[in-house]
């Protein structure tokens, strides 16, 4: 396994905001809102909708990158990301509003999604946007029958299969899977075993930052809190 760190309340000025680390990735994540929604077109009357832009910095891995206007890869995670979180934000509590997400990709060894999503979590609850469950999400591969858990960039560009996984561990509901490159049916039940198992124990993990953020924040007002 690849080391992670977790911090929140990162950005002055955001309603919430994380950073976490993965190996030698590393994703920035700031939320908006719930804010009144600006695009009256695509505002609705029972629940909020919202809004995600997927950025990976120029200087983020070691082959520079030219700045395209419109790069279809950052779009689509842009979209899947939003996908992701409205299974997961009870967005009618909001109605005629929106939240937007801002991800920001500072170093890219592999697993960028994975990571993406789990600081989407963090920055989420930072900004006391109430959700169903956890969203964790933990990405796969399978070496010599083996199913290897948190994938760098070595084993992504391994043309093997990629299985990445987003659920909401107490339910075990599904909430995103993308499969790249094919996945032999004798390694998909364990694969998916493994994977959801990868997603309960990274839940352990930003469920802890939360609570030792959580007594941190109440300390600076003399509150014991109950966590």
């Amino acid at each position: 396994k690849q080391w992670y760190q977790r911090r929140v309340a990162i950005t002055a000025g955001a309603d919430g905001s994380a950073i976490v680390e993965q190996g030698y990735t590393k994703v920035l994540v700031t939320v908006y809102g719930p804010r009144e929604c600006e695009n009256r077109a695509k505002r609705t009357n029972d629940r909020a909708i919202i809004s995600c832009s997927y950025n990976k910095a120029t200087f983020s891995s070691g082959v520079r990158m030219r700045k395209m206007v419109t790069d279809k890869k950052s779009t689509e995670v842009s979209v899947m990301i939003q996908n992701t979180f409205e299974a997961a934000i009870l967005l009618e509590k909001f109605p005629k509003s929106q939240i937007d997400i801002f991800v920001q990709v500072l170093q890219s060894d592999g697993g960028e999604r994975c990571v993406a999503i789990n600081a989407t979590t963090l920055a989420l609850i930072n900004a006391g946007i109430p959700m169903k469950d956890y969203v964790c999400a933990c990405a796969a591969t399978v070496y010599q029958d083996t199913a290897l858990l948190d994938i760098n960039h070595l084993e992504e560009s391994s043309r093997g299969p990629l299985f990445m996984l987003a659920v909401m561990p107490k339910s075990e509901q599904i909430v995103q899977l993308q499969l790249d490159n094919r996945l032999h049916n004798d390694h998909l039940d364990k694969v998916v075993k493994q994977t959801i198992q990868g997603c309960k124990d990274m839940q352990v993990l930003l469920d802890r930052k939360i609570k030792e953020r959580t007594v941190e924040a109440a300390a600076a007002y003399d509150i014991k809190p109950r966590v």
